[in-house]
């Protein structure tokens, strides 16, 4: 996979990510309702703000952000079943959505720095200290 097609990959799993998260931070109940909607809504806004990031990127190498909602959901790493459940399964499957979205971050690094698109590369690296940071205050959340 070059750039480009990282680089997309990348921004059709952050959209459903961002999506998935928004439903979560919404739909969330429970006795810790309060703290779960507020670290939701910390990754759903993060995660909305790489949408015009991720496509001005793209369009720096000259190619389009992905034009048909259809083609971002069936093209994405991530799931877009149903996210419906208890607040556990609820934050289990965004720290899920973070690590997979991780994943692809770390491949947009390695592939743009090949590729000698450093300033891609940076952003990337700089979004998997972010996302591991989200990761972690799952984590600690779920324990």
């Amino acid at each position: 996979m070059n750039t480009q097609e990282q680089l997309t990959q990348t921004f059709n799993d952050n959209f459903v990510a961002y999506y998935r998260s928004h439903v979560a931070h919404v739909n969330i109940m429970g006795r810790n309702f309060y703290s779960d909607h507020k670290l939701l809504k910390k990754v759903y806004e993060d995660l909305q703000e790489q949408i015009d990031v991720l496509a001005e990127l793209l369009r720096t190498l000259d190619e389009y952000m992905p034009c048909e909602i259809q083609d971002v959901l069936n093209n994405s790493q991530i799931s877009t079943a149903i996210l419906d459940g208890d607040s556990e399964y609820l934050l289990e499957e965004i720290k899920n959505d973070l690590e997979n979205l991780k994943t692809e971050y770390i491949k947009l690094m390695e592939v743009s720095e090949i590729e000698g698109h450093e300033d891609i590369g940076n952003y990337a690296q700089g979004r998997i200290t972010q996302l591991n940071k989200f990761i972690w205050m799952f984590s600690a959340t779920i324990s």
